[in-house]
Order: C-alpha cells, then structure tokens, then sequence
C-alpha cells in the first residue's frame, strides 16, 4: 500500500485509540516507535516527558511520521479545578515538546498528525459542523484552540493535521462506564436527548489517522461518523445491543450540577460533519451508530 514501510512515533500508544491504531499500522507494515513516560523496557520504545518538555532526540529524529494521542482523559469526572488545569496542559505540554522535537531534529518527520476535538465547536444546534465552523463557547472548546495552536508550531517542512474527534464507539473511553451501568439496567437518556453527538468507530478513527498518514490533507480533520445521531440514539442502540431497557432519564439540571463536564460532553450539540475525509475518498467501515454499537458488542 501507499507510504508502507514508514517509521511511525506514536505518543499514547497505549491508549484506548492508540492501542488500536499501533495495530493497525503494524498490519499495513509500518515500523511503530513508541513513546513512554517510563523507563523504555523493549526495542522501538523512547522516553518522554512532556512536563519537563523533554524527549529522546533519537525518537522524532528516526521517524517519518509522528502521531499525537496524549493527554489526559476527560472521562474522569468530576472536572475540579486542578484537573482541568492537567486537561489543558497536558495536551499543550505534549504537543510542544513533540514539536519543538521535530524543529530540532537534523531530519524532521514530513508530517505531524496530532489529537484534537470536536468540542472546539461547542454548543451549535442545528449547525452543520463541518472544518469551516466557527469556534464555540466553552471550557473544551478553549483547551482544544490552545491544543492546535501547538501544534501549529511544527516547522514548515512538516504537514501538520489536528484530528478533531468525537465520541470513539469502542470498549474503552465514554463506554467503559456506559456499558456495565447499560448492563444493569440502568441505561439513561441525557436530558432531552435531542443534542447531537459526534460519534465514530475505534476501528474507523484508527483507519481515518491511517488515511491522513499518507493524504495531503493538511490543517483541521472532522473524525466523526458520516451520519448524524441524536444522544437518545446512542444510548437507545448500546440498550438495544445488551438487550436491555433504556426508560430512565437523567435531568438537565442534574447533568449542569456536572459543570463543564455535563455541559460540554453530555449537553452540547454538535453534528459535526466529516467533510475533508470524504472528499478525501475515506470509506467508513461502519456508517451508523448502530453497526458501530453492534460491532463493538461482537468483539
């Protein structure tokens, strides 16, 4: 295939998306170079320390290609007011250090794809969301201008792609609470449930960084699902897989008690629109919410 046989870094390897797309470079041939915080303990692995902007040299200056997934996760709720200063900065810190990296390094990687959100649009009902979207309103709306903009100081020489991703439909992330709270019976809709969230496949958001690896895409990349589904949806189809009933509601007000974890993951709604990967010719495996509910049940 196009660009097999790339030396790929990847930090976050061993996350949830990570862990899946590290597999699936490796099925294409690519060689992947891990980063750790630890202590390297196997070959292909490089330290990093984003808080003390440090990094192996040798890691970024031996790759063709470096992805960024770190960060720390925004599923750990609540959102105190010291958590939400390492949600920020440890996306900022990360993305730096990576690419003050590639700035230095005597044979800088052609191309820096890095994570983003959708969450940089906020609350925009009825909006098509498609890259050209205004910036929303919000606590994640601001991390995720902050978290681009660092990305944005890669050297001009390397293509730069921040992947604004939504909900990863996958046994991992949103879900490791949804699934076993579904389970028992207690699958909830989350106040109206008219508000759209942008959900995609794991399989499908790993295929997608695959594409950009060898894409000319350059800038801001919507990873969201190619159709449209309201949150009742969601929650509906992961109750519909386990069989289970989904009656209960949780209130607005409840949610809000939340504070910007409530309101900026659970009540905004985005219908973010892949727009540049489709035009790119990127074929989602999995095209609905319910197929994407359905395969990650089955595996």
């Amino acid at each position: 295939m196009p660009g097999a046989g790339m030396r790929v870094l990847v930090a976050g390897a061993s996350g949830f998306i990570g862990t899946e797309l590290c597999r699936q470079l490796v099925a294409d041939g690519h060689t992947v170079l891990r980063l750790s915080r630890s202590a390297p303990n196997g070959p292909n692995q490089y330290r990093w320390s984003p808080s003390h902007e440090f990094i192996d040299p040798e890691a970024v200056g031996s790759a063709d290609a470096v992805i960024n997934l770190a960060g720390a996760t925004t599923g750990r709720i609540p959102w105190t007011t010291r958590y939400k200063r390492e949600i920020l900065y440890s996306r900022v810190n990360g993305t730096r250090t990576l690419t003050a990296a590639i700035a230095a390094a005597t044979h800088a990687p052609t191309v820096f794809l890095s994570g983003s959100g959708v969450g940089y649009y906020g609350d925009q009902p009825g909006v098509a969301l498609t890259e050209t979207a205004a910036k929303g309103e919000g606590f994640l709306s601001d991390v995720v201008q902050a978290w681009e903009q660092a990305a944005r100081l890669a050297p001009p020489g390397t293509r730069v792609v921040t992947l604004r991703t939504g909900l990863v439909v996958g046994r991992g992330g949103a879900f490791t609470p949804l699934i076993p709270l579904t389970s028992l019976g207690l699958g909830a809709r989350m106040g109206s449930g008219r508000q759209h969230w942008p959900w995609v496949a794991l399989y499908d958001e790993a295929a997608a960084i695959r594409h950009l690896l060898t894409s000319t895409l350059t800038g801001v990349v919507n990873i969201a699902g190619p159709e449209a589904a309201t949150s009742a949806r969601v929650t509906h189809a992961l109750a519909q897989a386990l069989h289970r009933w989904d009656a209960l509601v949780v209130p607005t007000f409840a949610l809000r008690l939340l504070g910007d974890a409530g309101n900026d993951m659970l009540l905004t709604s985005e219908n973010v629109v892949p727009a540049k990967l489709l035009a790119d010719g990127f074929v989602f495996r999995y095209d609905s919410v319910e197929k994407a509910i359905g395969s990650m049940m089955t595996s």
